[in-house]
């Protein structure tokens, strides 16, 4: 079979390997579809501090089960399902609470052991999620990027009455921005890309700055009164984003950090203690996969117009190629296996 594999930084590669070994209580599924995320370019360019290697890449994947572990009862072979990349061990504190995504002895597939961009794929049956009858594969493997933005939305306490800015306008930003729209919550979007603000304002933001040429604290002024926005989503990583949401957020804001920015981080602390302000960080998600099918199923988000490119497998390199060099033409990139 073959499989996207980066050997080590720098190195991506298309391989031709055996299939693996079925575990008692996996499944085998043969790959449909995998999404292409920021974070699998980072560990292609050995960005990501968790990264171990050689790893295949690959944690947004949708395909069918064609085997299963003696172990397993709630998953038959033919099902379809969708990936949830977080593993955890069930007993630590953070899972004996519900959270699983930032459990004690966390593994990430995809990053931390062998992910989806393969023809063949085992996963724990436990982190296969059965996927609605008449989902398409393009819409259900988006169910894994959407899981990102339903986990900020719990740890922000998003609600309607917030007005949120979201710092980044893209698959991060846009996706959260459509669960806020779920919300009734009237969002600001910022950006230095033209082409990506106006896909927000597309899917519904009620303002966009481009914050190279335009005054974002103006446009937050004059979006709430003069009070500051309530919820802010930094869902962009640049190196001073924090200080300046601690002064354009109001009382009481609740301020979601996802990205890791370079360098040290300034924080001004009489901001936080004025307004109190609430810091929070989200990784990953907490089982929230399930409900984000939901959503779909339903028509409460529309994915869609977030996938901008399809590529076959033997193109991941290209495909990686135009998402670095071309961030304006993209947003979310997909790869197709054999059906």
């Amino acid at each position: 079979m073959w499989a996207v594999s980066v050997r080590e930084p720098n190195h991506l590669s298309l391989l031709q390997t055996e299939p693996p070994k079925l575990g008692s209580d996996e499944v085998l599924v043969r790959i449909a579809r995998t999404g292409i995320c920021g974070s699998d370019i980072h560990i292609y360019r050995g960005h990501n501090p968790f990264a171990r290697y050689p790893r295949v890449i690959g944690h947004e994947a949708v395909g069918r089960i064609e085997a299963i572990g003696a172990q397993v009862e709630d998953l038959a072979v033919g099902d379809r399902v969708v990936l949830d990349p977080v593993v955890s061990c069930g007993h630590c504190h953070a899972c004996r609470i519900g959270r699983p995504n930032v459990c004690a002895n966390l593994a990430v597939i995809g990053v931390h052991r062998d992910g989806g961009m393969r023809e063949l794929a085992t996963f724990p049956a436990a982190n296969a999620i059965r996927v609605p009858e008449g989902l398409a594969d393009r819409t259900a493997v988006m169910a894994e990027p959407y899981s990102i933005a339903a986990n900020v939305a719990l740890r922000a306490e998003a609600a309607e009455g917030d007005v949120a800015l979201i710092y980044g306008a893209g698959t991060v930003g846009l996706t959260v921005l459509q669960t806020f729209g779920m919300k009734r919550i009237p969002c600001v979007v910022t950006d230095i890309d033209d082409a990506r603000l106006a896909r927000a304002k597309k899917l519904g933001a009620a303002r966009i700055v481009n914050s190279r040429r335009d005054s974002l604290e103006q446009a937050v002024k004059e979006e709430t009164g003069g009070f500051g926005v309530t919820l802010v989503v930094d869902g962009a990583g640049a190196k001073g984003i924090i200080p300046q949401a601690t002064k354009l957020a109001g009382p009481t804001a609740r301020i979601a950090v996802l990205n890791f920015a370079p360098g040290d981080t300034p924080i001004e602390q009489a901001e936080i203690v004025k307004k109190e302000l609430s810091l929070v960080g989200s990784r990953l998600n907490r089982r929230l996969i399930p409900t984000v099918l939901r959503w779909f199923a339903e028509g409460l988000v529309d994915p869609d117009p977030l996938v901008t490119h399809e590529f076959r497998y033997d193109q991941a390199l290209e495909a990686m190629k135009l998402i670095e060099e071309h961030p304006e033409r993209t947003c979310k990139v997909q790869l197709t296996f054999a059906a």
